[in-house]
């Protein structure tokens, strides 16, 4: 993986001592940043798994404990995707590949963990699961693209939210915990279809801002040319 700084995600996780000791740690093993992205998606088929398990399974417990094994994988995903860009620059790691293990990864991670959501709740009744699954899976994919299509027209990488890769992963994780406690209440899987639509919903506002701010560029880009 090849992070470059002025287009790195601002994370306040990264300036933590823990995080830098760890990345330390793997810079000092020669763990290549490009293995470390292909973590993230180890663990979020291991999470979409799961995800997918706590569907099928009856017993409130072992439900409970998939789901909560499930947002265990969420954070693990976001650990990886932040040790790969810290290894690569900050330990000077990076490979001649590391662009497109910087994004692909990423993109299918998205996929597995938000459409393994959907089909979790499809499987405890929700009928409209699989489809607010994949709708949030693609519209994540649309976010990423917007963010690299401006990189490719030499603009500055986007990573506003209010629902970023961070952002959906995180409401993910405490829709996967929240879950686990429907039981509590008798609930069964309205707490993944709350989740996924408010992932859904905010992907959404943020797939729009970004497009808008692209435009704005662009229209500030073409005035200044035509003042030259």
């Amino acid at each position: 993986m090849s992070d470059s700084l002025e287009n790195r995600r601002p994370l306040k996780t990264r300036s933590k001592a823990w995080a830098g000791a760890l990345a330390s740690m793997l810079g000092k093993a020669r763990i290549s940043p490009d293995i470390i992205s292909l973590f993230s998606i180890v663990f979020a088929v291991l999470g979409a798994g799961l995800l997918l398990l706590s569907g099928l399974e009856d017993q409130a417990g072992l439900r409970a404990a998939c789901l909560i094994g499930a947002a265990v994988c969420v954070q693990l995903r976001l650990l990886a995707n932040m040790l790969d860009g810290m290894v690569a620059v900050e330990h000077g790691l990076g490979s001649s590949a590391g662009p497109i293990w910087n994004e692909l990864p990423d993109r299918i991670a998205d996929a597995l963990f938000l459409v393994g959501a959907g089909y979790a709740a499809w499987s405890m009744g929700m009928t409209a699961g699989s489809w607010l699954g994949w709708t949030a899976a693609l519209l994540a994919v649309l976010t990423a693209y917007v963010r690299e299509l401006g990189r490719g027209l030499d603009f500055p990488a986007d990573f506003a939210g209010p629902m970023a890769k961070p952002h959906r992963m995180f409401a993910l994780t405490v829709t996967c915990v929240i879950s686990a406690l429907e039981p509590l209440w008798g609930g069964h899987g309205q707490m993944l279809m709350l989740g996924l639509t408010v992932i859904v919903l905010g992907t959404v506002w943020t797939l729009v801002r970004r497009t808008r701010t692209l435009a704005w560029r662009l229209e500030a880009q073409r005035t200044e040319d035509g003042r030259k």
